[in-house]
């Protein structure tokens, strides 16, 4: 079973079907781009797959539990502990520091580890800004505070709902580095979003409109052994004797 999966899953709000009848799976160590217009029901999927909704009909599976008849508490566990919510609008406690948003997301899991969380914080290279307030922090910053308390708790899936979209061209290019590592030592990640350059990054990509998967595509992707190199789509798997060509 994949990762995740949503099989002929509708969200419905009255007589409007925000999705309908979507069959989607993601891999573990995937990198998903979610891609549309205002009103193609990404935010309504990212909804469902972050546990903070549940579908009208059809299944949501995730690391073989089914979600669609979890009670609230249920699916706020499974959130806290299995998922990684990064936020466009960042949703940092204004009078908390850096370091205690991310403790706080461990306080709701585990137990606060002050380490752990400045350690978190210099992963994104924020070590020396930890006892500053977000009003003190540029927004490229306040987004890395939002990435080191997505991922204090190890999540399976890191989720990112136009992770992107507040910032200027190099913190975007900040985030998205992160994100690149991140992926390369495999975390699953599903990124929403309405940048096509932000959207090519991922391996595979998913176009929504009007609530149904309008087209699917898949990225080449960058070559491990060679970074300046693309290798073969996973249609058209990489030949090992194309790549001994190459580094001859």
């Amino acid at each position: 079973m994949a990762l995740l999966e949503l099989r002929n899953v509708t969200r419905s709000y009255g007589e409007l079907d925000a999705l309908k009848n979507v069959d989607l799976s993601v891999e573990e160590g995937e990198w998903l781009s979610i891609m549309g217009p205002s009103g193609s029901g990404k935010t309504t999927m990212m909804n469902l797959i972050g546990c903070l909704d549940k579908p009208t009909s059809g299944e949501i599976w995730l690391d073989g539990t089914e979600l669609s008849h979890l009670s609230g508490k249920a699916l706020t566990k499974v959130r806290r502990n299995t998922i990684g919510l990064i936020f466009q609008k960042f949703h940092l406690v204004g009078h908390l520091t850096a370091l205690e948003n991310v403790m706080l997301a461990q306080y709701y899991h585990s137990l606060p580890d002050k380490q752990e969380a400045l350690e978190a914080l210099d992963r994104v290279g924020l070590a020396a800004r930890a006892s500053h307030l977000p009003s003190q922090l540029s927004g490229g910053e306040q987004q890395r505070v939002c990435i080191a308390r997505a991922l204090i708790n190890y999540p399976k899936i890191v989720l990112a709902d136009e992770p992107t979209g507040n910032l200027d061209e190099a913190n975007e290019a900040v985030v998205l580095d992160f994100f690149s590592q991140l992926h390369a030592q495999g975390t699953t990640l599903i990124v929403v979003t309405h940048d096509p350059e932000v959207g090519r990054l991922g391996e595979r990509q998913v176009n929504l409109a009007h609530g149904v998967i309008e087209k699917e595509v898949r990225h080449a992707l960058a070559c491990p052994l060679l970074p300046d190199q693309e290798c073969a789509t996973p249609e058209e798997p990489c030949d090992i004797r194309d790549l001994e060509k190459v580094m001859a």
